[in-house]
């Protein structure tokens, strides 16, 4: 069976003859595994794809294992899951998620018994460990990675610029004589992606394609293709960059396309291509632009601002973006791909044989970094730097643990899903998320709180206003405009939006209302409390939804106020605000916390 991916160029093969069993069963199990996969069933990557037939092939080996092997899919029990389950669980810790894809594919099944169908309907097994805990890279070992990467695509551009120079010379009709026929094979190297080839008959192999013979005068052929095409681990170092300056995903990265808008229309503004892409994950919301600006990114530049040459075009997602689109456009011409990471292969995997080939892949940059010698941080003064793992999911991983802003999924999973299992740098996040709360309290307590008018006080504002409004610095005009709510904002009345420290003398205040806990303008009246407690409980949910470093940088110094601000009146008090505050005064935080009262 082959299954091709979405956009119809790549497949995988998936051959259920070479798995134990009888024909009957290895039949059906084929139609439910092309039903699991067809079209509109959910899976949506070749990945995947082989992940499932994986799975049901360690099934079909389990089952021939047992002293009485099923014959047919009708055969199946709820054991035989069972046991599958039991057989792995001490060998490999996804047992679980194994069993959970061969669940799927047999609820795609036709003449499953009575007892297996309920066991299928049953909830499946829960996972019996915690969830996977990652760490990701050091500063340092990021660096070290990025500078590795930077080198391949520096020496790769030198290398082809070069001899596209010459193959250019040499098409205009100069004369190159001291090159000979190293230059026509360069040519024919750039127009057909390989060397030229004969027929050679061998009693192993068959016919064969091999070199001319007098091509191994010039070299490896390795070195002669990749004199004008980039080889597999320079591809491989582009799409190494590419995560580290964007963070994106690996599956973005590896599938990433030459084809692109160019936002800044040429007109030497801040360079930047807009390319789609694609993430199956996301369903309905898969499709997506992935924006490649020409900014560097802090977190890889040198140490040494002044080594940073303004023509180094790899500081920048755009600047490698356009370097790789430059060095693979032959590539791709002679291909026919779109495929920005293409690099010559001498050997392809599952059949692919030689060719330039789309890299990125993990098992591609696990090779990559072992190549460079790329080593991990040392545990301690006696043991020796091991080799660094390096993968591009972990590469990610690492973008987001030291940017910290979420990269095509929302705060709540960036917080979550990813740094939530990061163990890499804890103890240091920790005194940054510390440190940073520390500082916004200490800005509510320099700031303070807006002056509060009680219920006594409003009670008193109708026998002596001129009293009231001296104590609250305000004239007794704009106390009565106040009580009467026409000088109400969200959270407070304000008494001088012309006056305000956020503006120039005279001018209207444009400042968000949530600057308004510390603003001198700002007076607090009983009436406004049901709406300060609904923002100051939707500010504490907020903290599972974002990061911790995030939440104290944004709502650290507002929580504080209005905590302080709450511990003014009684708990009775501030228990009926949050019990009976109305649909109206909830739609009023809802449109405020979404920034939609913001002036853009």
């Amino acid at each position: 069976m082959r299954v091709y991916a979405e956009d119809g160029g790549r497949y995988y093969d998936c051959r259920f003859g070479a798995f134990p069993g009888t024909e009957a069963l290895r039949g059906a199990l084929a139609e439910a595994f092309a039903r699991r996969t067809a079209p509109g069933a959910g899976v949506t990557s070749l990945h995947t794809v082989e992940r499932i037939y994986r799975c049901v092939g360690i099934f079909c080996r389990h089952l021939a294992t047992l002293a009485w092997p099923p014959q047919q899919i009708a055969d199946l029990r709820p054991e035989h899951l069972d046991g599958m389950l039991a057989s792995r669980q001490d060998k490999v810790l996804g047992a679980v998620e194994e069993v959970g894809e061969v669940r799927h594919v047999l609820a795609h099944a036709e003449g499953l018994a009575a007892d297996m169908v309920a066991k299928l309907n049953e909830a499946p097994p829960r996972r019996t460990r915690l969830p996977s805990r990652k760490a990701s890279y050091s500063r340092e070992e990021f660096r070290r990675i990025v500078d590795a990467a930077r080198c391949d695509l520096r020496s790769a551009a030198e290398r082809i610029r070069a001899n596209r120079e010459l193959l250019q010379r040499f098409r205009d009709g100069e004369a190159l004589g001291e090159l000979g026929r190293r230059i026509e094979l360069m040519d024919w190297v750039d127009r057909f992606g390989d060397v030229p080839r004969t027929t050679h008959n061998s009693r192993v192999h068959g016919s064969l394609q091999v070199p001319e013979p007098w091509v191994f005068s010039f070299g490896k052929v390795n070195e002669i293709v990749t004199s004008v095409h980039l080889s597999g681990r320079e591809a491989t170092a582009g799409a190494v960059l590419l995560a580290a300056l964007t963070g994106e995903n690996p599956g973005v990265i590896q599938e990433i396309r030459a084809s692109h808008h160019r936002a800044d229309g040429y007109t030497g503004a801040i360079r930047t291509a807009i390319l789609g892409s694609r993430k199956p994950r996301r369903r309905s919301r898969a499709f997506m632009n992935l924006v490649l600006s020409d900014v560097p990114d802090w977190i890889t530049v040198p140490a040494d601002p002044e080594t940073l040459s303004a023509r180094d075009e790899l500081h920048t997602p755009f600047g490698v973006y356009a370097l790789l689109h430059e060095l693979t456009a032959q590539s791709r011409a002679t291909t026919g791909s779109d495929r920005l990471l293409l690099g010559w292969s001498e050997a392809g995997g599952r059949g692919a044989g030689r060719g330039l080939r789309p890299k990125g892949a993990d098992g591609w940059v696990r090779a990559w970094a072992a190549g460079h010698g790329i080593m991990a941080d040392p545990v301690d003064a006696d043991k020796k730097p091991e080799p660094l793992r390096v993968t591009l999911g972990m590469i990610r991983l690492t973008y987001l643990e030291l940017h910290q802003k979420p990269v095509a999924h929302t705060e709540k999973t960036l917080a979550t899903t990813y740094l939530l299992r990061n163990r890499g740098n804890l103890v240091e996040y920790q005194k940054v998320v510390a440190a940073a709360l520390e500082s916004e309290v200490a800005k509510a307590r320099v700031r303070g709180i807006m002056s509060v008018l009680t219920r006594e006080d409003v009670e008193r504002a109708q026998d002596d206003p001129e009293a009231l409004a001296a104590k609250h610095e305000v004239d007794a005009t704009v106390l009565k405009r106040m009580i009467g709510g026409e000088l109400d904002t969200v959270m407070n009345a304000c008494v001088g939006h012309t006056n305000s420290p956020h503006a120039p003398p005279g001018e209207p205040c444009r400042a968000s209302f949530m600057l308004c806990l510390g603003c001198p303008c700002a007076r607090a009246l009983p009436r406004h409390l049901p709406v300060q407690v609904l923002v100051h409980d939707r500010i504490a949910a907020r903290r599972q939804e974002m990061t911790a470093l995030r939440w104290a940088e944004r709502f650290a110094l507002p929580h504080s106020q209005l905590s302080d601000l709450l511990s003014h009146h009684d708990e009775q008090d501030v228990h009926d605000a949050r019990a009976n505050a109305n649909e109206a005064q909830k739609s009023l935080v809802d449109r405020f916390l979404n920034r939609e009262l913001d002036l853009r």
